[in-house]
């Protein structure tokens, strides 16, 4: 495939996920994703997945990777979403981008306290409806979740 081929349909893969800077568009002013994908023991895993199908329903497909290692992935914008935390989310002027599910956006006035602050809402409630802890990817100076 031809380089510039490559990088337009690699630019339009991020843009529909609100990946790249557009000033129309307020969820490109996000985060980006904000939480890493959790990896889980075998253990663990096999606890998650029966309090996902507790909650979501015995037919529900409950993601998992193997990573090789003995350790199962979990895909953090899939636990957002189950959560209840779906895209568009958010009352106060941070919310979750309409368009992926893991960016937290800043569609104009939002402080690092209201971003902050929905941070630990999604996390929270992940943990209460699945018993997993998310973990923030971006590092922070001087403030903390």
């Amino acid at each position: 495939m031809p380089l510039a081929r490559a990088r337009e349909v690699v630019l339009g893969l991020r843009r529909g996920k609100g990946m790249v800077l557009d000033p129309a568009d307020p969820d490109t002013r996000s985060a980006g994703s904000f939480f890493t994908n959790p990896v889980l023991s075998a253990e663990e895993y096999a606890a998650f997945r029966e309090r996902a199908l507790a909650r979501l329903g015995a037919d529900t497909e409950v993601p998992g990777h193997p990573d090789g290692a003995g350790n199962v992935k979990l895909s953090a914008a899939w636990l957002i979403d189950r959560a209840g935390f779906t895209k568009g989310y958010g009352d106060g002027p941070a919310r979750i981008s309409g368009k992926h599910t893991l960016a937290l956006t800043n569609p104009g006035g939002a402080t690092t306290a209201d971003l902050l602050d929905l941070a630990r809402e999604v996390r929270a409630g992940v943990e209460a409806a699945f018993g997993v802890r998310l973990v923030n990817e971006p590092v922070m100076l001087g403030v903390s979740l």
